[in-house]
């Protein structure tokens, strides 16, 4: 059965929520991630992509591109290699060329940044978000300067409420760099 609706181009935040309804059916823990977190967090960035991180073994990936695929979608399935910080990326595009890109698998990420998710209802779905703590230190391994000014920016945003000291955890799970990154911010 066809899940895929007629949408025009530049709707690709109503894609992720098709597909984080797909994602729910299954079972598949996922939040949003990139742009689209961000200006949940209050630092609006202008962007056409959505990202969900899925928290899925890149081995499930396959399985889930032939459900989307089943369900009207169009999907590219990208693997890292060992050095890739990424496992593995599947992305999703509609008829409208809009896009979501479902990434697995991130090195170094912690495994209760799906505990520690903030909702929003959206469109008559509840949407999990990452949480301003694992999305910082998440743009801190990253590292690239736009990476950063976002991560500076929701610290800055979010005040008080910022937890610091989880942040610098999960910041050093990402690795030194990652670590270094957040400090800086501080600067």
């Amino acid at each position: 059965m066809s899940r895929a609706l007629r949408r025009a181009g530049g709707e690709s935040a109503l894609l992720m929520i098709d597909i984080a309804a797909i994602l729910d059916d299954l079972g598949a823990d996922h939040l949003v991630i990139g742009a689209m977190a961000a200006a949940f967090h209050g630092v609006i960035r202008a962007t056409t992509d959505a990202d969900l991180l899925l928290g899925v073994r890149a081995s499930h990936l396959d399985a889930l591109s032939k459900r989307l695929r089943a369900s009207g979608y169009q999907t590219e399935l990208r693997r890292g290699d060992a050095d890739d910080p990424i496992a593995a990326m599947l992305v999703v595009t509609d008829a409208a060329n809009n896009r979501v890109e479902l990434l697995s698998g991130i090195q170094g990420m912690d495994p209760l940044a799906f505990a520690r998710a903030k909702h929003l209802d959206f469109h008559g779905r509840s949407l999990r978000f990452v949480s301003a703590e694992d999305f910082v230190a998440m743009k801190c391994h990253a590292g690239g300067p736009i990476d950063l000014e976002d991560a500076r920016q929701i610290v800055w945003v979010v005040g008080s409420a910022f937890d610091h000291d989880l942040a610098r955890r999960l910041a050093r799970r990402f690795g030194r760099s990652a670590a270094d990154a957040l400090e800086r911010l501080r600067d």
